[in-house]
């Protein structure tokens, strides 16, 4: 019997990817990663291709019957219709080399801090992929969502665009990058705006750190950040504090990843 923890089969080291965006995108950009297909009869005229190739790779593809048994396969209703089996995906340690990078090719990069809901996630990677923004940094703990069935299908596609790095220290992470990389953090206390950050970026590359869905971003991140910045709201300009207490991060993500994609570099 397989046992499953989190849609990932950790007997066979799998991820079941589902959506029809999600498993149409890693068709047409990463095909070979699929181990296995299963898909409904109406499904099927738009995977025929697929199985083409699965058939030449001598890898299994299944039209099943009940729809319900995709939802076993993915461990949600959210299937639309397909799942497929890909490699657990690995997310590599961040080194100095790929930061290096980063600096001499002016790329901005996200840093979450313990950003906990896979959907969040995925609609980040989402957003990353659609502004350009290749570069996506995670921490290494229990509090900070890795990549999943759902982080997989909210993408809709963008974890084929985007790179995940992992690091053990976000603080560690943030001295190292210091002025080599403009180090923002988003925070209601901040007094500049998402809309400077065109200006805040014009010598060097950003690494922009979204904090928790409840707690925001640590204090020790927030001092160890070149500045700080809020999402403008309606009557901020007058002094009013906001209607609610803050965006969800993964919109803030969006309105932020714009701001950067203006400064021409990503």
């Amino acid at each position: 019997m397989l046992y499953w923890l989190g849609m990932k089969n950790t007997l066979n080291n799998e991820l079941a990817v589902c959506g029809f965006a999600a498993v149409k995108v890693l068709e047409k950009n990463n095909a070979l990663r699929i181990r296995r297909l299963y898909f409904t009869e109406e499904r099927a005229p738009l995977f025929g291709g697929l199985c083409k190739k699965l058939a030449a790779l001598k890898r299994p593809y299944n039209m099943v019957q009940d729809s319900m048994e995709l939802e076993r396969l993915c461990g949600s209703v959210h299937h639309q219709g397909v799942v497929a089996m890909i490699d657990l995906p690995e997310i590599p340690p961040l080194t100095t080399s790929v930061t290096a990078q980063w600096v001499a090719q002016k790329q901005h990069a996200i840093l979450l801090d313990h950003v906990g809901n896979a959907n969040n996630l995925g609609a980040i990677v989402r957003s990353a992929a659609f502004f350009g923004i290749k570069n996506i940094v995670i921490p290494l703990d229990e509090a900070q969502s890795s990549v999943t069935t759902s982080s997989y299908r909210v993408a809709e596609g963008g974890m084929e665009f985007v790179q995940l790095y992992s690091i053990r220290s976000i603080t560690r992470l943030l001295t190292d990058m210091e002025g080599r990389m403009i180090r923002i953090g988003t925070s209601l206390e901040a007094r500049q705006s998402t809309v400077e950050l065109s200006s805040l970026c014009r010598t060097r590359p950003a690494i922009v750190v979204l904090g928790n869905e409840e707690y925001g971003i640590s204090d020790e991140v927030a001092q160890n950040c070149d500045a700080l910045v809020i999402v403008p709201y309606a009557g901020m300009e007058a002094g009013f504090p906001p209607t609610v207490d803050s965006l969800n991060v993964a919109q803030a993500a969006s309105i932020i990843m714009y701001e950067l994609s203006k400064t021409g570099s990503v």
